[in-house]
């Protein structure tokens, strides 16, 4: 697609505008509902949907079916970056009536930062075609990993602070308690941070490393920087009440480990295809068409076997209680 700098101006204050609208929806602390997170993801799937129609509208077919091939890729990716999520508010104990508004600020960080990562994507692809063979062998290693990972059950493990984050709460210092949904206070004459700007940081900057196969993965779909950006935008900002929506059910996906590495394994092996062809190899290259019915049918399959799988190991464990 030929997108103009005003187009893209557009887009970036029409989203600015929805993130505004969404914080100040939700600008006092409170418990989501289910009933509230599950009107809310529905707001924006449908917001997605449009944006995908305004796409077939203004540039046909092709682009529509990247924009959803990489809208279905990256939701799905996050919400297995959710169980992560759900570590973080365990480990910092975020009070119920103040997750949105950690989850909030940390998708805008989120956001900000993978605009950074697609921009740096873009310019290496048009300079380096060979970056394919890169990301492909990424995607298929993180995969294997994923699999691996899930044989260990790895969504078991405790979040660990990375090195960044000591950092600056050794920096700055950290409060003992929370104070509302205060980031800085005054203690003993000192500025500190609290844990809620912490919890905030740690929700941010872990979702850099979700995008290290998350950007690769939805390049491989398509190399448009405009779709890109929106694909990861609309898939982002639903997060928060996809959080709450379908926080209790995590635990009842247990393939979707393996689903995402079937996906990321698929992409994978089409970046390395497409590589080969740029490079004068006459090896057949899959169509979007066909990435989008198969990363739907894989996700399809993964969830209605999860869900029969949590059904199965709930009636046992019932069995065994009687």
């Amino acid at each position: 697609m030929n997108v103009s700098l005003t187009v893209w101006l557009l887009t970036i204050v029409a989203l600015c505008v929805l993130v505004g609208a969404d914080f100040f929806i939700g600008r006092k602390p409170h418990d989501v509902s289910v009933k509230e997170a599950g009107i809310w993801t529905v707001v924006w799937v449908v917001l997605a949907c449009l944006f995908g129609l305004g796409l077939f509208l203004f540039g046909g077919g092709k682009p529509t079916g990247e924009f959803f091939a990489g809208y279905i890729t990256e939701k799905s990716l996050s919400v297995d970056n959710l169980f992560v999520f759900v570590l973080i508010m365990g480990k910092f104990a975020v009070p119920s009536q103040y997750q949105q508004r950690v989850l909030m600020v940390g998708v805008v960080m989120a956001l900000v930062l993978r605009a950074g990562f697609i921009a740096a994507g873009a310019a290496i692809i048009s300079a380096f075609s060979w970056v394919f063979y890169i990301f492909g062998a990424f995607l298929i290693w993180t995969a294997w990993k994923l699999v691996q990972d899930a044989r260990k059950d790895g969504h078991d493990e405790e979040y660990e602070e990375n090195k960044l984050l000591k950092m600056v709460e050794k920096r700055f210092g950290v409060a003992d308690r929370y104070h509302d949904t205060k980031l800085w206070i005054e203690e003993n004459g000192k500025r500190v941070m609290t844990p809620m700007l912490v919890v905030m940081l740690a929700i941010g900057s872990t979702d850099v490393l979700f995008a290290l196969d998350s950007i690769p993965a939805i390049y491989g779909l398509t190399q448009d920087p405009y779709i890109v950006f929106t694909a990861n935008a609309f898939a982002l900002m639903g997060l928060r009440q996809l959080y709450f929506l379908i926080g209790g059910l995590l635990k009842k996906l247990v393939h979707l480990s393996y689903g995402l590495s079937i996906i990321l394994g698929f992409i994978g092996v089409k970046l390395v295809l497409h590589a080969l062809h740029e490079s004068g190899v006459h090896v057949p290259e899959i169509s979007i068409p066909f990435s989008l019915g198969f990363i739907v049918l894989v996700l399809t399959i993964t969830t209605l076997t999860s869900l029969r799988a949590a059904k199965k190991q709930g009636e046992t464990e019932a069995e065994r209680v009687a």
